[in-house]
């Protein structure tokens, strides 16, 4: 077989599996189904040729654009839809498309709004504006941000005074957007095209230009780490692995500054922005070992058989766990599922030289010889949390289509025979975003490391009671303090067990109602342990509405379900009410794929069911009787950061009246 052979068998599969996507698409379209089956779209986009294919997206989601929205909302009510509003310097529809696909992919369902063209500044600042339900606001900056305001001959200096004038608007705009409470802010970075730098002729000029830009560039970056509700995505790696700007043609006659392999990029970066906000991160990543975290087969060669350091294919697989480590050091949890024995997996990882990873480093090994979708939901069950908080990595492709078959809520990344290419892989779909990270994510290791240990305790107590009662659990709630606000966000935007409306607030919303606005309040829960902190866990959103208060909405970490957190919380706030002077309270229950089993929830505290609604079930608790919580938890009452005793003092409740 010719060297050519192989490259043109790779190149008929890739057509052949684009192929077969698209006529799947146009089948379900034209038997009038696209709506019906959109919850299949995802697992179809799951596919590696999709994944890797720029143009087969742009055209997957101009099949996709003419989805009826309102039919997907009432055939697939766990299905987001995310209205999100597109504007920009110049011409901004081509990034709806590859917007629509990535949407899809991660199991949403776009709703675009487009600004009126080159009309950023009125889009943005205009009272109400076009994007007044938008979650999201995609502002497409390019080079005329800036270059639209020097003078027809330029210097360096002109470009740095409009640089000026364009941050200083980027920033009010940013502020204005905050303080009327829109979606989440997305700029971007600005690329400087070479047709602007060469129109300079000497090089001292040229580098005093590209420092301007550069500054420009690192001024809007740290304005997106200190404006509320604002995010700034640096193109720079997006265009350092996806090619040129733009097609200077299109730059020209169509005024589409930024091409569509950028756009691609970009959409890509928007959609996990969405994902995150809609509690659709990861949390752990699944690893097989061989081929994956090293080179080599450990069953076939043993301890000397596999190698991770060195020079050329060893060395990319050390590169590759340092990712990892890197992953980890953020809150990343690390599991592996390896078809090995697992004595042998242990020996390695615990004295292997070439090894960055070690076996303290995960927090669940699985080797043996079950099938990985097994494994995989076997480390879910022990680490407490769903199967779709998951990465799950591996070389085969076998392994990889059982599990997206048998765990479709799983993310899987399959990696191929080219270790250098490992990184890229596991990075791209950028699994584990997060709007900010938080001490509670760095300390999440160690949280699950703790937890391993309840779980000896809970094996060796005589009664579930018994347990509870000597863990000897402590709760603070009260309202969050500003360094505790991003914590609350996240909590609430992961938390879907039990999230009994799936409301997610942003780090926005989670102030605003901090500090009472619009007669809201605000709780946040923390826990501890004798066997360690939980940190933030829980939270509760109320409103007073004259004797009534009204709970929008608990959340609790999964982490710590079946504690009796969640009913402290609740009769907690029921008492307070009653001492306020309520005569009800209200609450309501909107069931989705994730928190079925909170159903029974408010009926267990003795609420009362009113009405049944499209948004949920409303109850409601007159007061006149509230349950006594369980005895082994400890609650404090905190107010504005500090223990008020003197009305709320701590103390151990009574046992449940049977």
């Amino acid at each position: 077989m010719s060297e050519a052979a192989p490259v043109a068998a790779t190149a008929r599969t890739g057509v052949t599996a684009r192929t077969g996507v698209l006529d799947r698409l146009r089948a379900l379209r034209a038997e009038d189904r696209l709506e019906e089956e959109y919850d299949t779209v995802a697992a179809l986009l799951a596919r590696d040729e999709a994944e890797d294919d720029p143009a087969l997206l742009r055209r997957v989601g101009r099949l996709l654009a003419g989805v009826d929205r309102q039919r997907v909302r009432d055939l697939h009510p766990g299905t987001p839809v995310v209205t999100v509003g597109i504007t920009g310097q110049s011409t901004v529809a081509p990034v709806v498309d590859p917007l629509t696909a990535e949407f899809a992919r991660h199991g949403m369902l776009l709703n675009p709004v487009l600004g009126d063209h080159g009309a950023y500044v009125q889009d943005l600042a205009g009272a109400g504006g076009p994007f007044g339900a938008a979650e999201l606001v995609l502002c497409l900056l390019d080079d005329e941000t800036v270059f639209g305001r020097v003078p027809p001959v330029w210097r360096p200096q002109d470009v740095e005074r409009a640089a000026g004038e364009a941050l200083e608007l980027l920033a009010a705009l940013a502020a204005g957007h905050a303080a009327a409470g829109r979606g989440t802010l997305v700029l971007n970075t600005v690329p400087l095209p070479r047709e602007r730098s060469h129109q300079l002729i000497d090089h001292r000029s040229r580098a005093e230009l590209g420092a301007v830009w550069r500054e420009f560039n690192s001024r809007l970056l740290r304005l997106g780490t200190r404006c509320a509700g604002l995010v700034v995505l640096d193109l720079d790696p997006l265009i350092a692995e996806g090619g040129p700007v733009r097609d200077v043609r299109l730059a020209h006659y169509a005024r589409a500054r930024l091409g569509a392999p950028l756009l691609a990029s970009v959409a890509r970066e928007a959609a996990h922005l969405a994902r995150a906000r809609h509690g659709l991160t990861r949390k752990c990543l699944v690893l097989d070992l061989d081929h994956t975290l090293w080179d080599g087969v450990l069953a076939e060669g043993g301890a000397d058989g596999i190698a991770a350091a060195g020079e050329g294919r060893p060395a990319a697989f050390g590169a590759f766990q340092q990712v990892i480590a890197q992953l980890a050091a953020q809150g990343v949890l690390l599991a592996v599922s390896s078809k090995n024995d697992r004595r042998e997996v242990v020996d390695a990882l615990s004295g292997h030289p070439d090894l960055v990873l070690r076996e303290g480093d995960f927090a669940e090994i699985r080797a043996d010889w079950e099938p990985k979708d097994t494994h995989v939901r076997d480390i879910a069950g022990r680490l407490g949390i769903g199967t779709g908080a998951l990465v799950f990595v591996d070389d085969s492709s076998a392994e990889c289509a059982r599990v997206r078959a048998a765990v479709p809520e799983a993310a899987v990344v399959r990696l191929d025979d080219e270790p250098a290419l490992h990184i890229t892989r596991l990075l791209r779909d950028g699994w584990f975003d997060t709007p900010t990270l938080t001490e509670d994510d760095r300390d999440r290791a160690g949280r699950y490391r703790a937890e391993s240990q309840r779980a000896a305790a809970r094996r060796q107590a005589a009664t579930a009671e018994g347990f509870l009662r000597d863990l000897g659990i402590t709760v603070d709630l009260g309202r969050p303090a500003p360094h505790a606000w991003a914590r609350v966000a996240q909590l609430t935007q992961r938390t879907n067990r039990f999230n009994l409306t799936g409301l997610r607030l942003t780090e926005q919303e989670v102030a605003s109602a901090a500090a009472g606005t619009g007669g809201r309040m605000l709780l946040a829960a923390r826990s501890a342990d004798r066997f360690g902190e939980h940190g933030t866990v829980g939270a509760v959103l109320a409103r007073r509405a004259g004797e009534a208060l009204e709970i929008e909405n608990v959340w609790l970490s999964c982490r710590v379900l079946g504690r009796g957190i969640e009913q402290a919380i609740v009769r907690a706030l029921l008492e307070r009410a009653r001492t306020d002077g309520c005569s009800v309270v209200t609450a309501r229950y909107t069931e989705n794929r994730a928190n079925a089993r909170a159903a029974g929830f408010y009926p267990s505290l003795g609420f009362t069911r009113l009405a049944d609604a499209p948004e949920g079930t409303l109850f409601q608790h007159d007061l006149t009787e509230i349950q006594v919580a369980p005895d082994h938890i400890l609650l404090h009452m905190i107010s504005a950061g500090k223990d008020t005793s003197e009305s709320w003092k701590p103390r151990r409740f009574p046992p449940i009246a049977p």
